[in-house]
Formats: structure tokens, sequence, C-alpha cells
């Protein structure tokens, strides 16, 4: 690992061996105080949020707390796109935990320490993805280029993922919203599910899926059917709106 280096953009001059990594416990006690060549994975991922959010009257910031299936508890957001990004990672089946407010880093950049709380640490089928989330129209400040710069810097020396993410395609998100409503697997008997996706023939219309089987009411059909495509099992094409026409297909 280099002793600083250099980076385009706004990121700066950072000195590598300055790096380090804070995260506390799910009780709020700090478990984690290294440098971050040495950030301990498993640690991390089982951190509580560095820091938590106030709820008050007229605040202009939307924050709130998400149930997540992956992770079977609530995770934190502080804005609406913070939300669509906890959205996106739920669905995800890459994704196997997600933690909000993760750690704190700090390094010396351009002769000065400095602070970033990233916004997200996902455990993905490739390895760490830390996250932060940026509305694209702020990307361009100066203050917000250098510190995702460095921060970018000091995640990728340390052979982790790091993404920057902005607003993601509306229909998507209208998409994934109304799906996340079926996301609890508890709520859905496993035999129904088995014979919705046994009756579900690839090329289907998603109004014939809801049909599936007689084996249960109408009614819950429908609602396996669409948690059956949160989960994965079922797949249909999300980019455009979901409707009773949609062509529905058997995951492998």
């Amino acid at each position: 690992m280099s002793e600083a280096m250099m980076r385009g953009g706004m990121s700066g001059r950072i000195a590598m061996s300055s790096a380090f990594i804070r995260a506390k416990d799910p009780c709020g006690s700090e478990a984690v105080a290294c440098e971050f060549s040495a950030a301990p994975l498993d640690a991390l991922l089982a951190a509580g949020p560095w820091r938590t959010f106030r709820w008050h009257f007229g605040q202009r910031h939307y924050s709130g707390a998400y149930w997540s299936a992956t992770e079977q508890a609530h995770v934190i957001f502080e804005s609406r796109l913070e939300l669509a990004r906890l959205l996106f990672a739920d669905f995800d089946r890459k994704v196997s935990r997600i933690v909000a407010q993760p750690f704190l880093m700090t390094a010396e950049v351009d002769g000065a320490v400095r602070r970033h709380v990233p916004d997200f640490l996902l455990m993905t089928g490739s390895g760490p993805l830390v996250v932060d989330v940026k509305p694209a129209s702020k990307l361009a400040k100066e203050d917000v280029a250098f510190a995702l710069g460095w921060a970018r810097g000091i995640v990728d020396d340390h052979g982790w993922r790091y993404e920057v993410w902005s607003e993601p395609p509306p229909i998507r998100l209208k998409n994934l919203r109304f799906l996340a409503g079926y996301r609890r697997s508890a709520l859905f008997d496993p035999a129904l599910l088995k014979w919705v996706r046994s009756g579900v023939v690839t090329g289907m219309a998603l109004e014939d899926a809801f049909e599936a089987t007689e084996q249960a009411d109408t009614r819950l059909v429908r609602s396996a059917v669409l948690h059956l495509l949160w989960t994965g099992r079922l797949t249909t094409d999300l980019d455009r709106v979901l409707s009773r026409g949609s062509i529905v297909r058997r995951a492998s």
C-alpha cells in the first residue's frame, strides 16, 4: 500500500497510512478502531449505525426506518433517495447484508484530517460495496466531489468497491416500491408459493399468472405471484410499467 497517492479531480492527496476506521456495535458502543487496511469485515457487517437521526416537525430531510427483507430488521435512511437505494439493495439477490451508516473513516488529505461516514455497506456476491447516495445535482459541487473522491481513493486502495448512487430510473423505482409491499416471506404459505410457481409458464401474462392455481383464493394467489416477483423466483421487465399484461418468466 502506498504511503500517499494522487487522485484525479477533487480527491486531493491522501496519506494512506493515516486512513483509520471506527465502528459501533448494535448497542452503540465502539467495536472497531483500527487502520483502514486492517478493517475487520465481519465486525463491520454486524455494526450498528455510526450515527442516528433525529425526527422533528418541519425537518427538511425525509428520514426513517425501512424493514428490510434481506436483514429481517429495520435499516435507517436519511432521505427519500437513500430509501430508494435501500429498495434496490433489498431487491438485489446478490446482496446478502445491508448496513446503514456503517463506519466513520478518517484520513489526512491535503495535509488536513478529514472525516466521512458512508451511507451504506453492502455485502454482495462479488465482495463488499461501500455506497454513498447523492443527488446528481450535487455531484459537481466542489466539497461533495472532494469528499467522495478521497473516500473512493481509500476504499479502492483497500480492494473493496465504491459506488456513488444517484437518482434511479423512475419506472423501475415505481415498480420496486409496489413489489416491496409483498416482500415479507413470513406472510406467505410455502405450499401456496410452490403451487403458484409450478402453475406459471414462461411467456404468460401477469393477469394469467394470477390464476395459476385453484388451490387458494385468487387474492392470495395474486399476492403470491407478486411475492415471487420480489424474490426473483419469477421475473418480468421492471423497466416497463408493471401491468396485468406484463410478461412473466420463471427464473432458472
